[in-house]
């Protein structure tokens, strides 16, 4: 499909792209084909198989820092991966069935050697898995407030006491990442916030399952004096804010480009559909009411993509991205739940069913906005930098 977005895309970018399609066909479609609907992931043996091919590949490890034994990548490359890797029935969570995972969270990097050694290095082998917490009953939409989670210092070590929220990935991980206020905020300055790496054999950290709409359980965490070591603070105490948004300003631009990549898949499969199913006078794709659908929804992916493109560009430039990835995180999981919306429309009964991955995919984009930040929190700091940086205009009428 060559479009306007294209000009986004290197002749290098466009080759990498049609090879990871080719990828998905070839390797990852037919693996997932043998899958039960609702699995999260494929077995163990396939992942070797995967990541086997993808490490051939060079698209392994694309968030690790070369120093570290990755594949570091810009973050346009890194979108690209992320839209077409989310086009599986496991797109919402396992892209490309995790072939090009490998690494922990971005904000181990601000460790020191010691944690990075023990920590950021085993996740980039493959031998560990993490999570990163942040979120608390309270909610997670303004952090730096909301979170209640306390450490108190006690000797050589740090207590813990609260709760997490949602956190998916927290069971099973080796270890976490969890942010906790180390002292209250005063005369109107905010709280002190710092982040933790805790594993889930220290005492007093356990582990309760959340079912919700999607097949992928997320987890609570409840933390009860929780003995976390003096050397498992993760950057300097009262600094884990800027270590968070650091972290969540660079997930939220692929994050962005995944739910596109989804919603693409769908409307293609809805557009084949329509194409061949007969209906009165014709195919179903004469009436205009599908066109109009498939028209809308072509024009919003664009109009998303391009958006995703140009802050990939701008974070790659080495430019504070943090309004541009917020309005990346809103229009591409608002637009690409429409579209898929539109999609299950098409197909009629058949979009409900599960032999197609529609309804699936339903469900799961409706986390998404939630997921990274709900869409009114970020509406919020668009709205605030615009109105915080704009002057007056003046109306000639």
């Amino acid at each position: 499909m060559n479009n306007s977005d294209d000009l986004f895309l290197s002749d290098e970018l466009l080759l990498l792209r049609d090879q990871i399609r080719r990828f998905m066909r070839d390797h990852v479609k037919p693996i997932e084909d043998k899958l039960p609907y609702n699995a999260t992931g494929c077995t163990a043996e396939d992942r070797r198989k995967l990541k086997a091919i993808a490490e051939e590949m060079g698209l392994t490890r694309l968030t690790v820092p070369e120093e570290y034994g990755g594949n570091q990548v810009s973050c346009l490359m890194r979108v690209v991966i992320a839209e077409e890797s989310a086009k599986c029935r496991l797109g919402a969570y396992a892209p490309a069935l995790g072939a090009f995972g490998g690494g922990p969270p971005n904000i181990i990097w601000s460790g020191t050697d010691e944690q990075i050694q023990k920590y950021g290095i085993p996740c980039v082998e493959g031998n560990k898995r993490a999570f990163v917490a942040i979120t608390e009953p309270t909610g997670g939409s303004d952090p730096r407030n909301n979170i209640t989670t306390r450490a108190t210092k006690d000797g050589d070590r740090w207590l813990l006491n609260g709760r997490k929220m949602w956190i998916t990935a927290a069971y099973g991980a080796d270890y976490g990442v969890i942010f906790a206020r180390t002292r209250d905020g005063t005369e109107g300055a905010p709280p002190e916030i710092t982040a933790f790496i805790v594993e889930p054999s220290f005492p007093g950290i356990s582990f309760n399952e959340i079912k919700v709409i999607r097949a992928l359980s997320p987890y609570e965490i409840v933390l009860e004096n929780c003995e976390v070591p003096a050397e498992n603070v993760l950057g300097r105490v009262g600094q884990g804010f800027a270590v968070a948004q650091n972290w969540l300003v660079d997930a939220r631009i692929p994050y962005a480009a995944g739910c596109i990549g989804i919603a693409q898949e769908a409307l293609d499969m809805a557009c084949g559909w329509i194409k061949q199913r007969p209906t009165r006078g014709g195919m179903l794709s004469d009436k205009q009411a599908m066109q109009w659908m498939v028209a809308d929804s072509e024009v919003e992916l664009r109009a998303a993509r391009m958006l995703v493109y140009s802050a990939a560009q701008q974070v790659d430039r080495g430019e504070v991205g943090k309004v541009d990835a917020s309005i990346c995180k809103l229009v591409g999981t608002e637009t690409a739940g429409r579209v898929v919306d539109r999609a299950m429309q098409m197909f009629g009964g058949m979009g409900m069913a599960q032999e197609m991955p529609l309804e699936r995919w339903y469900r799961e984009l409706r986390v998404k906005r939630i997921g990274e930040g709900p869409s009114e929190v970020h509406r919020m700091v668009i709205a605030r930098h615009k109105l915080n940086n704009t002057e007056g205009g003046v109306y000639f009428g």
